[in-house]
């Protein structure tokens, strides 16, 4: 099932990212063009120079960068999403049409709703079948190790506090999850990163002992040329397993 597809593409190969938002790319035609680069993170493992990438015209033609950095393939079909939005998209989508692995059932789904003590922002909110509130908090997962994918790239304090409001709402008796978007497919499994960041493997392990679900989102993205450009497609396959739960 195709969840969402970009279509008109570009295809390049990366010279250099730098200033965390840029990425000058080759085109095909020997153009350079600087992209747009929405993850701020390190992007460690994601890319080397010479790299094939997939680039998104700017729907605004007055934009001061044209394109935006979708994806990098890192070996032959091996593609890992580095647009930071592409996620909460894909999750949603998956929750509307009753689609998205470990949370069946979902209804009246919503995106970017304020939930909390903090008024943070839910990436989304649905009901379950029985009229529970569902608070779903979804990470972009990227970081290689090993045979492992891991989130998160840097030490995150935010990401930590996510994790204690989740474990409140699950306190109130509502249904919360952390959906990490496995946004690459050359790993075996999914687990935090926790030599980068103790402090957030350790809250991770203590709210699913306390009633949060963890969906480690197996990504599929199709990436084929058609005739008016380069065609990328997401969709969810299931889940990997997470080695913190053996641990």
């Amino acid at each position: 099932m195709v969840l969402i597809q970009r279509t008109g593409l570009a295809l390049g190969r990366i010279q250099r990212r730098y200033q965390r938002f840029l990425a000058d790319v080759v085109q095909e035609d020997g153009t350079i063009v600087t992209a747009h680069c929405t993850n701020t993170g390190t992007m460690r493992t994601c890319w080397e120079p010479g790299d094939r990438v997939l680039l998104e015209s700017a729907a605004n033609p007055n934009r001061k960068l044209p394109f935006t950095l979708l994806a990098c393939e890192r070996g032959a079909g091996n593609w890992v999403g580095v647009e930071t939005g592409m996620p909460n998209r894909v999750v949603a989508e998956a929750a509307r049409r009753d689609a998205l692995p470990g949370l069946p059932g979902l209804r009246e789904v919503r995106t970017e709703v304020r939930y909390g003590q903090e008024r943070s922002r839910i990436d989304v909110w649905a009901r379950d079948g029985a009229g529970r509130e569902v608070f779903i908090e979804v990470k972009n997962a990227i970081l290689r190790l090993g045979t492992l994918c891991t989130f998160p790239d840097a030490v995150t304090e935010r990401g930590t506090k996510h994790l204690r409001e989740l474990q409140a709402m699950v306190a109130q008796g509502h249904r919360a999850a952390l959906a990490f978007f496995v946004h690459r497919g050359d790993v075996e499994a999914f687990d935090a990163a926790r030599e980068i960041d103790p402090a957030y493997a350790e809250e991770l392990d203590r709210a699913a002992a306390n009633g949060v679900l963890v969906l480690p989102l197996k990504v599929r993205m199709d990436a084929r040329m058609l005739a008016g450009g380069w065609s990328l497609a997401w969709d969810l396959e299931g889940l990997w397993p997470w080695v913190g739960r053996r641990a």
